[in-house]
C-alpha cells in the first residue's frame, strides 16, 4: 500500500476507482480497510480514498495527545500531499467526528460531507461506554479481541448474533486479519473520542451533509440527530432499521444504495 507524508505522519492509504475525489475515515480502532464492502460499489463512481488515521493501520502512531480536531488536521494535510483540492468527505462514527471537523475548519475541501453514526459531543453515556472499552483492552492485551467481545455487541444487533452467525464469524475472521493496533495507540484514539466536542463549530459546515444511523444505535444514537440538522445548513437525515451502530454491515445494499445516491446527487 503506498504511504505519503502529511502532518509529520507517514501515513498509508489505498485508492480504487475513478472520478470525483472520495476520502473515506475510519472508525475507532479500524484502518482503511474497514469501508471494503463499500468501496467497491463506489469506486464505480468515484475515485475512493481509503485511509489509516493516525494511530491505526500502518500509518504512524506518535505519543502525544489525540484528537478528533488533530484527525481533521491530519487528513487535510494529507489531501494537501495528495494535491487533492477538494473531496468528498464520508466517516464512521470516529471517522464522523473527524469529517465535523474537517468540514468546519476547512470548508473549501469539502464537496459534500456523509456522517455515519456520528456524534457532536461526548456525553456521559458515551463515556462510559468507552472507559469500559479502554479497561477491556488493558486487561486483554489485545485491541483486537476487545472489539470483538466489546465494541462489536453494540455493534451489531442481537437480530444478527441469532440469524447470521456465519457472517458474524466472517466478519471477526477479517478484524483478526488486519494490522493489530497497539493498546497504548487504541488509548490515544479513544481519548480523543472521549474528549471530542464540535457542537460550537458545527455552523461552519457548508457542504451538503449526510446524516445517517443505525435505528437501535444506542453509542451514537439518533438523539444527536436533531443538534446536527439545527447547526448544519443543508441536511439530510437517513435512519436504518433494523441495525445497531454499523449499518454498513447490517445492511450493506441498503446503506451502499443510499449513501451513494446522496453521492451522486452532489457530484459537481
Amino acid at each position: 500500500m503506498p504511504k505519503i507524508r502529511a502532518n509529520d505522519l507517514n501515513m498509508n492509504y489505498a485508492e480504487q476507482g475513478s472520478g470525483e475525489p472520495l476520502i473515506l475515515i475510519p472508525f475507532l480502532t479500524a484502518d482503511h480497510a474497514c469501508y471494503a464492502f463499500q468501496v467497491e460499489e463506489y469506486a464505480k463512481h468515484f475515485t475512493c480514498i481509503t485511509v489509516d488515521p493516525r494511530g491505526a493501520g500502518e500509518t504512524d502512531k506518535p505519543e502525544g495527545v489525540y484528537s478528533t480536531e488533530l484527525f481533521a488536521d491530519d487528513v487535510a494535510a494529507f489531501m494537501q500531499a495528495l494535491g487533492v483540492n477538494r473531496a468528498h468527505i464520508a466517516g464512521m462514527s470516529l471517522g464522523a467526528a473527524t469529517g465535523m471537523w474537517l468540514a468546519a475548519k476547512y470548508p473549501e475541501k469539502v464537496q459534500s460531507l456523509s456522517l455515519h453514526s456520528g456524534w457532536t459531543k461526548t456525553d456521559l453515556f458515551i463515556k462510559t461506554v468507552v472507559e469500559g472499552w479502554q479497561v477491556m483492552a488493558k486487561g486483554l492485551g489485545s485491541v483486537t479481541e476487545m472489539v470483538i467481545l466489546g465494541i462489536f455487541p453494540w455493534c451489531f444487533t442481537p437480530g444478527l448474533y441469532a440469524t447470521k452467525p456465519d457472517y458474524l464469524e466472517s466478519v471477526i475472521a477479517f478484524v483478526r486479519g488486519r494490522p493489530q493496533q497497539p493498546v497504548d495507540a487504541f488509548l490515544r484514539q479513544s481519548d480523543a473520542v472521549i474528549a471530542h466536542d464540535v457542537e460550537p463549530h458545527l455552523s461552519k459546515i457548508t457542504a451538503p451533509t449526510l446524516i445517517t444511523f443505525g435505528r437501535y444505535d444506542m453509542v451514537t444514537s439518533t438523539r444527536f440527530a436533531d443538534r446536527m440538522k439545527a447547526n448544519i445548513e443543508r441536511t439530510e437525515l437517513i435512519v436504518f432499521d433494523d441495525c445497531a451502530h454499523a449499518p454498513n454491515y447490517e445492511k450493506v445494499d441498503e446503506f451502499n444504495r443510499e449513501t451513494m445516491a446522496f453521492l451522486q446527487r452532489n457530484a459537481a
